[in-house]
């Protein structure tokens, strides 16, 4: 399994990203990741990371469909695996219905649909070849034509049933979010399974985004939890799979909501073999990558401190340093 960075916080500056894309550089870390964000465009921030000399594998988990066509999609990705030289996953989803309904005037009539028909025109781009595609939501007559660049892997953000089966059928990567290893255990990773046999194809990858903080005496747990997910923990589409996964919040509490998300390991806490113990379940379930989400501890703490856990962690799982040739 690997392991890789997620950057904790929403940059303003390219220099802020960097030193943790040393550690990706300079560790047996895979990848730095980051999310959607409304600032500085992932794509351009790594990018200027690369400018920087940090030409390290990257991961977009996830970028939001409203916020551009398919085809500026596929050429921000080429864009982005020629810049670096390194591969680069790029994960795509439809954001909160709320969120479409505030670009686009109203929300996908069907999830599904427009996802299937999003990764399936950027996929055809990527390929070289013209793309001949009209769909209910997508229309693509064009292509980009053929350039060498680092692979590109497409990812597609995945927290419940449906939206799992899809990435078994169009998809190499699946990127989930606070879902506990049971829940990808029993549900999400037997629909993939499903989708990819129906689809006659390989079962996708699976990478975890998965929220952690290392326990020390003036760190409470609830804290943690809020500072990086309270508004997950808000969302209908996070609700609803946090259900599936046996967390019901909704009689409690922000704080007692919070402890009850890390009491089921939607959320890592605890002392350092606590949290191995924790990610090695990941491992026991055939999730392939890990990203370390050290986002409430930067939030609360800063960057330094974050840093000091990620460094933590990535040394307890055996990967603090690149062996000679990588």
């Amino acid at each position: 399994m690997d392991y890789s960075i997620l950057v904790p916080f929403l940059p303003r500056r390219v220099e802020q990203v960097l030193p943790f894309a040393a550690l990706v550089e300079w560790t047996g870390a895979a990848r730095l990741w980051q999310g959607q964000s409304l600032l500085m465009e992932p794509f351009q921030t790594f990018s200027g990371a690369a400018g920087a000399g940090f030409r390290v594998p990257t991961g977009l988990g996830v970028t939001l469909m409203p916020l551009r066509h398919p085809f500026e999609a596929a050429h921000k990705v080429k864009t982005l695996a020629m810049a670096t030289g390194k591969e680069v996953v790029a994960g795509f989803g439809p954001g909160a219905k709320t969120f479409q309904q505030s670009l686009l005037g109203a929300p996908y009539r069907s999830q599904l649909t427009a996802v299937r028909e999003y990764l399936t025109v950027v996929r055809g781009l990527l390929s070289g070849e013209p793309v001949d595609f009209d769909g209910e939501y997508y229309t693509c007559h064009a292509g980009m034509g053929p350039a060498m660049s680092a692979p590109v892997r497409l990812g597609l953000g995945v927290l419940r049933p449906g939206m799992a089966r899809l990435a078994g059928e169009v998809a190499d990567v699946a990127v989930t979010w606070l879902t506990p290893a049971a829940y990808l255990d029993g549900v999400v990773h037997p629909a993939m399974r499903e989708g990819a046999r129906d689809a006659g194809r390989a079962v996708p990858r699976t990478t975890a985004m998965v929220p952690v903080a290392l326990e020390r005496p003036d760190r409470d747990v609830s804290d943690f939890v809020l500072a990086s997910n309270s508004a997950h923990m808000q969302a209908p589409h996070y609700i609803d799979m946090l259900g599936k996964a046996g967390i019901e919040f909704a009689d409690l509490d922000q704080r007692a909501a919070a402890r009850r998300m890390a009491d089921s390991g939607a959320f890592l806490f605890g002392n350092i073999d606590q949290i191995v113990k924790g990610l090695d379940e990941y491992r026991a379930v055939g999730v392939d990558e890990i990203v370390l989400n050290l986002t409430g501890v930067c939030r609360l703490y800063g960057v330094n401190a974050a840093m000091d856990d990620l460094k933590q962690i990535l040394a307890a799982v055996g990967v603090d340093r690149r062996e000679t040739g990588e």
